[in-house]
């Protein structure tokens, strides 16, 4: 009896997932626990393994959006996939020849199908087939986007395709795609020679229709990368372009126009300083979500924003004195991240507002302090969690911003390790940033924004000194936290830094 695997419950608020990517083939022998498919969220990407050993059989293409708990695939523990001998075997058996096609004079309609409750719309990413090729019963023939996945739309009937809409087209839910002209034969034309192993059209030169066109995945990676498809070399079946490929190309320079020999006009020495050229990407499920949240944000909140300098002197001569045996102790850097960490962990016991958060019409106080650190990815910012940072050491602290980090610019963060946080840090001083007004995390009811250190010159027991500076910027929901608690929760903030021994010492 085969073995359903399904879509795990992933997070309270997850009620869909994306394949990703398909790491093995229909019909292949998988082992148990070992990893079959990437599976996507709006939140996180994670793996899914097989749950026991045998033949796997995919249900769902790479692509397509799941519900929570509906089937993905099955493994048939007492299957044996097919030798590679009979798999050549039946490639090198000749075609025979087919007789004609005819029509019966019935034509299908094809519309675009209902892919989930919020979806109104999709657009024909690219037609895998030309009007008027022969079409068999659920060979694909087009990749379908909307706003939450890509997936792929199979024939509803054997017969010759006319297609009604074209590329790039964005269509209503029911709208028509395309005609099928049925017919009773299974012949395809002449100049289109069968493929006796798989039953797809293959093209001169041993190339198929999927020869440089990227999987979903594939997709994605290159539009975030800003490459264009026929810029990569693809590795997969037919020439088509992996997730591996996509993330190994590099985006590289446009062609150089060819010179002219006329005489240029007065337009074309205009435009001769560059291209004006423009280009239109889809957002990914990440990004979406997280201009969702944003939006209602700023919306929802009452936010504003109070500031405040620090002389960061004082931890960056305890830093360069003890950076080297700090190292050479736990193994990890003595960075910022640590002192800041401790310091709002101190003053958010003290001003407990500022840990709180609105339920309805209750206000929800933490007697701890689950700290996110905002972290810059490849796909989008994520802000994973330092659970219970009022009890970690400075090592402690370190350690784990390395460890979240990493997995976060890999992709590999779980949805628990990005959920639950109290208070929120984000460091836009990395990227040189010297003031900002950082955007509330929901549910959190504030956040703390660091910036660049700048050497600047400051008055100090009535002279002018140069110290390195750093502005600090507090966000908070005023709806739970008052002018006075979030200014004092950032004075706070202030003097352990300034003076980092009553971090040490906890006065």
């Amino acid at each position: 009896m085969a073995i359903q695997i399904k879509v795990p419950a992933v997070g309270e608020s997850i009620t869909e997932v994306t394949i990703a990517n398909w790491l093995k083939k229909d019909g292949d022998v998988v082992k148990l626990d070992e990893i079959i498919a990437e599976l996507e969220s709006d939140k996180a990407t994670f793996e899914l393994t097989a749950t026991s050993e045998g033949v796997l059989k995919i249900l769902k293409p790479q692509g397509s959006t799941v519900p929570i708990g509906e089937l993905l695939c099955e493994i048939d523990p007492s299957g044996q996939a097919p030798s590679q001998a009979a798999s050549n075997a039946a490639v090198k058996q000749p075609v025979a020849a087919a007789a004609p096609a005819k029509t019966t004079g019935g034509i299908k309609e094809m519309k675009v199908p209902t892919v989930g409750e919020s979806i109104t719309e999709v657009t024909i990413s690219s037609w895998l087939k030309k009007d008027g090729d022969l079409v068999k019963l659920d060979e694909i023939i087009a990749e379908v986007e909307s706003d939450k996945a890509t997936f792929e739309l199979p024939a509803e009937a054997t017969g010759i395709l006319r297609i009604v809409a074209k590329e790039k087209e964005s269509l209503p839910i029911g709208g028509l795609i395309c005609k099928i002209e049925v017919t009773d034969g299974t012949a395809v034309s002449a100049s289109t020679p069968a493929s006796a192993a798989s039953g797809v059209a293959a093209v001169s030169g041993d190339k198929s229709y999927a020869s440089g066109h990227p999987s979903p995945a594939a997709a994605k990676i290159l539009d975030e990368k800003g490459v264009a498809a026929a810029q990569v070399q693809g590795s997969g079946v037919g020439g088509r372009i992996t997730k591996e490929d996509a993330q190994k190309a590099q985006a590289g320079q446009a062609p150089k126009p060819a010179e002219s020999k006329t005489a240029p006009s007065a337009a074309s020495v205009i435009s001769a300083g560059g291209t004006r050229n423009t280009r239109n990407e889809k957002m990914t499920s990440l990004r979406r979500t997280i201009a969702k949240r944003l939006v209602a944000v700023k919306n929802e909140t009452a936010m504003l924003t109070t500031f405040n300098e620090v002389d960061m002197k004082p931890i960056m001569d305890l830093r360069s004195k003890y950076k080297e045996q700090f190292k050479e102790k736990f193994g990890v850097g003595l960075g910022f991240m640590s002192f800041f960490t401790k310091a709002v962990c101190v003053a958010l016991k003290e001003f407990p507002a500022v840990n709180a958060s609105v339920n309805g019409d209750e206000i929800v106080y933490h007697d701890y302090c689950d700290i996110s650190i905002a972290v810059s990815t490849p796909r989008g910012l994520v802000v994973p969690v330092i659970r219970n940072a009022e009890m970690l050491s400075f090592n402690q602290i370190e350690s784990e911003v390395v460890r979240l980090a990493g997995r976060g610019r890999d992709g590999k963060l779980s949805i628990d390790e990005m959920t639950g946080g109290t208070f929120s840090i984000t460091n836009g001083g990395v990227f040189g940033s010297m003031l900002s007004t950082p955007i509330l995390n929901p549910p959190q009811s504030a956040i703390l924004g660091m910036h660049n250190i700048v050497e600047r010159p400051v008055a100090k027991n009535g002279e002018v000194v140069i110290r390195p500076i750093m502005y600090l910027a507090l966000s908070y929901d005023h709806r739970i936290v008052d002018g006075r608690e979030s200014v004092s929760f950032l004075v706070r903030v202030k003097e352990m830094l300034e003076d980092p021994g009553r971090l040490i010492l906890g006065v």
